[in-house]
């Protein structure tokens, strides 16, 4: 009896998948046989969330640079490990006393945890960098504060100076896209670089507005002005800490302001000098002017008193604009919050070592993972399709973080990487998934939800190609088809 039960089962589960799993699975060797990939490393996994079968695959196990769809195991990290409604604080605070002519005889500190949104121009419901400043400065005038005999401090201890990834590019670093993570950010670390458009081919573009401005920041402009509608291939070129920049590249001709994002060489000083500013201009003057904890060279010390904590948006908030925008930034400073608050430091390494023991307790294997960063920016973070997958489906069975993570997903024919994914097509809707891209790679985790109701987790990974990436990007559209017709 229990043999026949086998057998019915067995069989209930080939009419299930069947002639369509072998459609899918024709589909991914149709797609890994591709002459664009030839020398390409590919590697795909598809897994059936409810019974955690990989119903079709392509060299699942080979170590392939997912680039940026390794936010996921950030992002799924970082709601598993925090929880969905965790917030970044940020403290205002003094140290020594308030006398009675309202001055305070010490230091104003803006101590940091981490809160990549403070102050940011994009983050959909948090606070902008005037608002924020306002805030501050309105909790010393309510306090009577009037003078400052000492300095005004940003605090960025709570993570390590090491900000950047260790192997990422020189020539990402002065781009907003590559802007390190401090225990204290402040406006996602991101400036503004306007051109005045020129309308010759050739000439250089002058640059007109720096916004916010920078103090001692300095551009050596060598951009030069393309033909009409070649968009932005121009790079600011400068490691953190220093403020000499080099713009270099293209932009296009016309008579219009064009911008570009710059990152800002010290996130924690910069907010310090935009509170000395916002207080100065409200009648409050600091004698020692902005400095860092840093640039002090000492640590603050414990002997503090608050004046006002800043919380940021829900954390789940947070991920939606990492994973819909790709937000870097996001990303890493994520990965540095679970290293200090889960972990024992907040570094690449220490947030590395957190979310990859709190997930091998739950069953997922690291075989064939080497981490590097939290954003997928490096080149030598490597994963493997089947980790990817799997990962996805452990997520879609919890359900304290699941609906939170899926929402945070573009969808394809709709938002973020995967806006022309898929458009017009029957899977439109139906597929959420994160992309990744760096040089000569291409890649797409998430999930698919089939035509008979089914949900399966997958990974596409493809390195190494010839040819254009959106040429790839359309190939995999068919294997996706392949997995919606289920």
């Amino acid at each position: 009896m229990m043999k026949k039960t086998g057998l019915a089962l067995a069989l209930l589960f080939l009419l299930s998948y069947g002639w369509s799993q072998s459609s899918l699975q024709q589909a991914i060797n149709t797609f890994s046989k591709d002459p664009t990939l030839k020398h390409a490393g590919v590697g795909i996994s598809v897994v059936d969330v409810a019974s955690n079968k990989e119903i079709a695959q392509f060299d699942s196990q080979r170590s392939l640079v997912p680039a940026s769809s390794l936010k996921v195991l950030t992002t799924a990290s970082a709601l598993a490990m925090l929880g969905t409604t965790y917030r970044f604080s940020t403290h205002l605070q003094y140290t020594g006393t308030v006398d009675g002519n309202g001055q305070l005889n010490g230091d104003l500190i803006l101590q940091g945890a981490g809160d990549p949104t403070l102050g940011s121009p994009t983050m959909p419901g948090g606070e902008s960098m005037e608002q924020v400043l306002d805030k501050f400065s309105m909790a010393l005038q309510q306090k009577g504060i009037r003078k400052i005999s000492g300095y005004v401090i940003g605090d960025a201890s709570f993570f390590s100076t090491t900000v950047n990834g260790s192997s990422w590019q020189w020539n990402d670093l002065g781009n907003y896209y590559g802007a390190g993570s401090w225990g204290l950010n402040f406006h996602d670390n991101l400036y503004y670089l306007r051109f005045q458009q020129t309308g010759r081919l050739g000439k250089t573009p002058r640059i007109a507005i720096i916004e916010p401005e920078i103090p001692d920041l300095r551009f050596t402009n060598e951009v030069e002005s393309a033909s009409a509608g070649s968009g932005d291939n121009a790079y600011i070129y400068g490691a953190p800490y220093t403020y000499e920049r080099f713009v270099r590249g293209t932009i296009p001709v016309g008579s219009k302001l064009f911008s570009i994002k710059g990152s800002i060489p010290d996130p924690p000083l910069f907010a310090a000098q935009q509170l000395a500013t916002r207080l100065r201009n409200a009648g409050i003057v600091s004698a020692k002017g902005a400095t860092s904890d840093r640039l002090l060279g000492r640590p603050i010390g414990s002997n503090t008193q608050k004046l006002l904590t800043h919380r940021s948006p829900l954390l789940k908030e947070i991920v939606v604009r990492t994973n819909i925008k790709s937000v870097n930034l996001y990303c890493e400073t994520l990965l540095r919050a679970l290293g200090k608050i889960k972990g024992s430091e907040g570094t690449v390494s220490g947030g590395i070592k957190a979310l990859q023991s709190f997930w091998e307790a739950r069953g997922l294997s690291f075989a064939g993972v080497a981490l590097e960063d939290g954003s997928g920016l490096s080149s030598k973070n490597v994963v493997t399709a089947k980790f990817m997958a799997q990962l996805m489906r452990k997520v879609a069975r919890d359900s304290k973080i699941y609906d939170d993570f899926r929402n945070s997903l573009p969808i394809a024919g709709e938002s973020g990487g995967m806006s022309y994914t898929l458009r017009g097509t029957s899977a439109a809707g139906k597929v959420r998934a994160k992309t990744g891209t760096l040089n000569r790679v291409r890649s797409l985790t998430g999930y698919v939800e089939t035509k008979s109701g089914k949900l399966l987790s997958f990974s596409i990974i493809v390195n190494n190609y010839t040819g254009s990436g959106g040429q790839v990007r359309k190939k995999m559209e068919k294997v996706l088809l392949a997995m919606y017709a289920l």
